[in-house]
């Protein structure tokens, strides 16, 4: 074991995918999942046994697990040890084990993590105190907020924040273009309303609105949501329904809804279509019309973005909400208004296959796949994610095993988990170092050789 492999498992999810070692927790086998951690460095076996075992309260168990790999000195178990150990109420060893020292305190990100900890072990003062220094960086006074959440320490939060807000309310005054917005008003805003002073929130950033201080539409999508947490329908209508409706308007539809209006928030973006018929109204209306079960109505809306490029087609969204009510997608796939997705259309085949799969009809899939076999890197393991949708593990484990590639082997483990062969399964699946072998021959085998210039820049695009 080495923190360059763990670094690797970390990074690329390498390893017994956190997906799959779930998949064993809940089957039962956490004596597996905890001998792979010991036997195979499996990082992410390590991790969640080790969770799995603090839930169960068997903490000197959970240390033995994460040990190893804290040894290695690697910060991600480091702090995965103290958090063990604070869980155990070994409070001033989890503290000490990753307390930074002096160098490390430079560090934002080191003393953010510290800080979290200190939280967590009740020792609130003190993790502000490691903040303070760094509170220049936006995303500090953030975690700062963050992490003081129901902890008694709001009105001290507030006084450290509130500069960083008067001085961006000044810079946005004077030139909004040139500041960049880092969501100082939202932040304090957010604070008064946690401090159940919402209506001075609503004031504050409401004056902020009115007198254009702000650099993004973060800030008006802040506003308008407080308005709607607090039922400020009327300042919300107007805010939604005038020169920012693309950026607000369907959190005052979402908030008719919320608050038991749905067929007037219909209205409102119905009303909005037609005045101004923007993607963005029709993703809206079409997504609430499909939860509401009107599948029909929802592609109706939806049908005019459905041949449009890839952020605004509309005909995706629809289909990822079907995946696991297949008649209904087989139904969206057939219907007149349907239309191929714009320059990719081979995924209408492979969404096809899919319902027809989960519906059992294992056969007419295959027969998909095999007549329209474009967006598939390998059919074979499409024909085996198919058999799998349609219940067929045994057949869906034979071709795997006839595959025998480490792509393969790694789908089988997941086929064998639910067959009830746990054991199997982790034998099969491969090892740390023939999954980066195999990524690392697969990525020099896509480098495509070119002929560089003395400067290692390609003579050839792209540049």
């Amino acid at each position: 074991m080495n923190t360059d492999d763990l670094s690797w498992q970390a990074g690329s999810y390498g390893g017994v995918h956190p997906r799959k070692v779930d998949l064993l927790l809940e089957h039962g086998h956490l004596d597996l999942v905890i001998r792979a951690a010991r036997e195979r460095d499996e990082w992410f076996c390590a991790e969640r046994a080790a969770r799995e075992l603090c839930r169960s309260g068997q903490f000197v168990q959970a240390v033995e697990v994460i040990e190893p790999f804290a040894a290695t000195g690697w910060r991600p178990a480091l702090s995965e040890k103290a958090d063990v150990l604070l869980r155990a109420g070994r409070t001033d060893e989890a503290l000490d084990l990753v307390r930074p020292d002096e160098e490390a305190r430079t560090s934002p990100y080191a003393c953010r993590d510290f800080a979290e900890l200190l939280v967590r072990a009740g020792r609130v003062d003190e993790a502000i105190d490691l903040l303070v220094p760094h509170l220049g960086g936006w995303w500090i006074r953030s975690a700062l907020v963050d992490i003081t959440a129901g902890q008694g320490r709001d009105e001290r939060v507030l006084e450290l924040i509130a500069p960083y807000a008067e001085s961006a309310r000044r810079a946005l005054e004077k030139d909004r273009l040139q500041v960049s917005d880092q969501g100082e008003l939202v932040l304090q805003a957010r604070m008064l309303e946690r401090m159940g002073r919402a209506a001075e929130a609503i004031s504050a950033l409401g004056a902020d609105i009115a007198a254009r201080r702000y650099g993004t539409q973060n800030t008006l999508t802040a506003y308008a949501e407080l308005l709607s947490r607090h039922g400020r329908f009327d300042a919300l209508r107007e805010l939604a329904t005038a020169e920012h409706a693309r950026t607000v308007l369907h959190v005052f539809a979402g908030a008719l809804r919320d608050y038991g209006r749905p067929e007037e928030a219909e209205t409102v973006m119905r009303e909005a279509i037609a005045a101004d018929d923007w993607v963005g109204y029709r993703a809206w209306l079409s997504a609430v019309l499909l939860e509401d079960g009107r599948l029909d109505d929802a592609i109706t809306v939806a049908e005019p973005g459905f041949s449009w490029y890839d952020c605004s087609n509309l005909l995706a969204p629809l289909v990822h909400e079907l995946f696991d009510r297949p008649e209904e997608l087989l139904h969206l796939l057939d219907h007149p208004l349907t239309v191929p997705h714009h320059g990719h259309e081979e995924f209408q085949h492979a969404w096809r296959a899919f319902a027809l799969a989960r519906l059992g009809r294992a056969e007419e899939a295959v027969a998909v796949v095999e007549a329209h076999p474009a967006p598939y890197e390998d059919p074979r393991m499409a024909r085996a994610d198919l058999l799998v949708a349609a219940g067929r593990l045994a057949d869906a484990a034979t071709e795997l095993r006839n595959l025998g590639t480490i792509d393969a082997r790694e789908a089988l483990f997941e086929v064998l988990v639910k067959q009830g062969r746990a054991a199997e399964a982790m034998a099969t699946h491969p090892t740390v170092a023939e999954q980066r072998a195999a990524r690392q021959q697969a990525a020099e085998a896509a480098t495509p050789s070119v002929p560089a210039r003395e400067d290692g820049y390609s003579l050839e695009p792209p540049f």
